[in-house]
């Protein structure tokens, strides 16, 4: 059941994210979570994933085995893109002091967080992901904001990778267990 695999790294980082921030800086765990910029509501902490590619450096061709009579298709590696924002409500004179202090917490959580193992990501994958702090130019973040006619808010850009899908087919095969040669003169 590899394909939840993208909502569940979604969700593991809004459990990082909930452990670390609540009660310190977010009063409620439920005030973090997955969401458009644009559909944030009453969210401190949105997490937006904003693209989907697959991984260029891992590419399996062939089948793979799992035990002595069955294969399964090679797994589907991406790359998962995250963009993640502070929304405050206090004051206007409080509110950018408040927002880059959980800026600054949630660069330091995901910094003490970075893998995300095999036991965390669960079930068939077979390595771990990394969180990566994303290195974009002010233009790139700001088209990332040109929709909705929202103004630009600074935000934090992550990319967890590889994420791994496991394939859902299989075939099953029988292994060739005796040779014979037989030669005529």
């Amino acid at each position: 059941m590899g394909y939840g695999m993208i909502a569940d790294v979604g969700n593991l980082l809004v459990g990082i994210l909930s452990r670390e921030l609540v009660p310190d800086l977010i009063p409620h765990k439920n005030q973090i979570g997955l969401c458009s910029p644009d559909g944030h509501g009453d969210l401190k902490v949105g997490i937006f994933l904003y693209n989907i590619s697959e991984n260029p450096d891992i590419r399996i061709s062939g089948m793979v085995n799992a035990g002595a009579t069955r294969q399964v298709y090679p797994s589907t590696y991406l790359d998962l893109y995250y963009m993640i924002t502070a929304y405050s409500d206090t004051d206007m004179k409080y509110r950018a002091e408040e927002e880059h202090r959980i800026l600054g917490r949630i660069i330091q959580a995901l910094g003490d967080n970075r893998i995300l193992s095999e036991a965390m990501l669960g079930g068939n994958v077979s390595m771990p992901a990394k969180i990566q702090f994303q290195k974009m130019e002010s233009y790139e973040k700001n088209r990332m904001w040109n929709f909705q006619e929202l103004s630009y808010k600074l935000s934090l850009f992550y990319v967890v990778r590889p994420v791994e899908i496991p394939s859902a087919r299989s075939k099953d095969i029988v292994r060739v267990r005796d040779v014979e040669y037989h030669v005529q003169e």
